[in-house]
């Protein structure tokens, strides 16, 4: 289905896209600590949410 040129080329860009990534992630890691305080406490509430909504659904399935 991929020549052996297209699959080498895909491995290369997956590995540089991910080690670019993760540099510029560090990089920004002191504005992220400055600026986004309290976007954990956020993130569990929205999964808690989701949860709920699953039980709630599971509950009213029986």
């Amino acid at each position: 289905m991929f020549s052996t040129g297209q699959m080498i080329f895909a491995g290369f860009f997956v590995v540089c896209f991910i080690a670019v990534m993760i540099y510029v992630y560090r990089k920004d890691v002191p504005l992220h600590k400055l600026h986004y305080k309290g976007s954990f406490k956020v993130l569990l509430s929205f999964l808690f949410f989701i949860f709920l909504l699953f039980l709630i659904k599971m509950y009213l399935k029986k």
